[in-house]
């Protein structure tokens, strides 16, 4: 297909997304743009949070997974939807209490400003490396299809991809990011389920065939529970699952900002009950669209290093099945990666305006200057991580959860120790806390694997709160 005629169909896309963007952010505020004024309506928040969680990383990553760990990812995902339950009924009852607009300032009320601003880097820090990372993705395969053949390099294509971003984010913020991500998470699952279908029939194969295909294949095992050692225990990913929930979305403000723009504490919890049940079958879409490609992969004879982890879909996709599947992949990816990266952006902003730069005792005309420079620099450092990592080979869904285990880790302590203890603490000592955490983990982990053999996965995570929170006791007031 012409290279010019996907660029065609890019363009039109963002054409209709800035669209939307114009209508909503008429009128818009500051309030509109932290917390959308408080009126989303929760299935409207809960269809796009959807395809905001999914992300162009699960829109590539995950099927590309099933070549090397089966479906055994959905343990991970069983163990997402305890994690949302924690959140709805453990957390937003609290936010919702304190009325917050950023959830950082929990840790202000209950430990002091220390704390309070630890909890905030660290969430910049690791919000901006995953959504970066995130973008790397969809950089890549819009260079390879489009950009590339135009003579385009690929820095330029960063900019453009960050540039899009930030046209139709700045002004209307959470407000209009609501209306966008529903409309990306449809177009996201339209992709989807067209691209079983097509490759299905190019199989012969009816729907019948298809879940049959799928249930008896050698990737189709779900369950690990023999080897201990593996990442892919059951126990290792299912409570793995669950405290990356908790902490991904519960202790991240990109995730909690579209939730606190729900009407009431009602509508939040069925907002995050919804969609966190959901994930169940759009995981076991992806893993089963991740089975069809190998078998397609195998019966035409394709060399494996081709489609390799994360080249798996977009290989096949954009060499193999055709100008329509091609279309939906891009359509789809696009949707996917946009709708993550865009929330991601709007809540560094708030977060940086609110808890770093600070907006007490501020008048409306300084808080939105803070916060269109803050949009600004989070944009530009994001295209610089992209820079940066562009040649890293790490499947980049394991790299992302690999540094939400460090980087959500102390977080998870902090608010643990909030929550389920009464004690104060000496609040200057929790940035030594927090950064000495991730790296006694870092030490363990290299440790471990040295003497032993053992792989530490996802479990880092745990083991970094419960350093953080023993910390935290270490440290308590008298």
């Amino acid at each position: 297909m012409s290279p010019l005629l996907i660029l065609t169909i890019v363009l039109s896309y963002f054409g209709v997304i800035l669209l939307i963007s114009y209508f909503t952010s008429r009128n818009a505020n500051n309030e509109s743009f932290f917390v959308g004024n408080r009126k989303s309506r929760w299935y409207i928040v809960a269809f796009g949070m959807l395809g905001a969680s999914i992300s162009g990383v699960t829109f590539i990553s995950v099927p590309g997974w099933v070549q090397s760990t089966q479906m055994t990812y959905m343990q991970m995902v069983a163990g997402y939807f305890l994690g949302y339950l924690v959140v709805a009924f453990v957390l937003l009852p609290l936010y919702y209490k304190l009325k917050l607009t950023s959830i950082y300032t929990y840790l202000d009320v209950r430990f002091g400003n220390s704390s309070y601003k630890t909890g905030a880097s660290f969430f910049l820090l690791s919000r901006t490396l995953g959504a970066a990372m995130r973008l790397l993705l969809v950089a890549k395969v819009l260079q390879i299809t489009i950009f590339d053949q135009l003579g385009i390099p690929f820095y330029l294509t960063v900019v453009l991809t960050i540039v899009l971003i930030w046209l139709y984010t700045f002004k209307g913020g959470i407000k209009t990011i609501i209306w966008t991500d529903t409309l990306q998470t449809l177009f996201l699952f339209s992709a989807l389920v067209a691209t079983i279908i097509i490759i299905s029939k190019d199989l012969n194969i009816d729907f019948a065939g298809t879940f049959n295909i799928v249930k008896d294949s050698d990737m189709s095992k779900v369950f690990e529970f023999k080897n201990w050692n593996s990442t892919q225990h059951f126990i290792k990913q299912f409570i793995s699952g669950a405290l990356i929930t908790i902490v991904m979305t519960g202790l991240d403000q990109d995730m909690m900002q579209k939730n606190l723009s729900c009407k009431s504490l009602k509508d939040a919890k069925k907002n995050v009950i919804s969609y966190g049940f959901a994930f169940i079958p759009v995981n076991i879409l992806f893993l089963s669209l991740g089975v069809l490609l190998m078998i397609y992969a195998n019966k035409n004879g394709i060399n494996p290093e081709l489609i390799k982890g994360d080249n798996l879909y977009p290989y096949i996709a954009t060499n193999l099945l055709g100008p329509v599947v091609l279309i939906l992949f891009l359509i789809g990816l696009m949707a996917s990666a946009y709708s993550s990266a865009d929330s991601a952006l709007t809540a560094l902003t708030t977060s940086f305006t609110v808890d770093i730069l600070g907006t007490k005792n501020k008048t409306e005309k300084q808080i939105k200057k803070q916060r269109i420079l803050s949009h600004l620099l989070f944009s530009l450092l994001m295209a610089v991580i992209i820079l940066v990592f562009r040649n890293k080979d790490k499947t980049i869904i394991d790299a992302i959860f690999t540094i939400a285990s460090y980087t959500y880790g102390p977080l998870l302590g902090l608010y643990a120790f909030g929550l389920f203890t009464k004690y104060q603490i000496i609040d200057k000592a929790s940035p030594f806390i927090a950064v000495a955490s991730p790296i006694i983990c870092f030490i363990i982990s290299y440790l471990l694997k040295k003497q032993i053999d053992y792989n530490m996965g996802y479990e880092l995570l745990l083991l970094n709160g419960v350093l953080t929170f023993l910390g935290l006791l270490i440290f308590k007031k008298k």
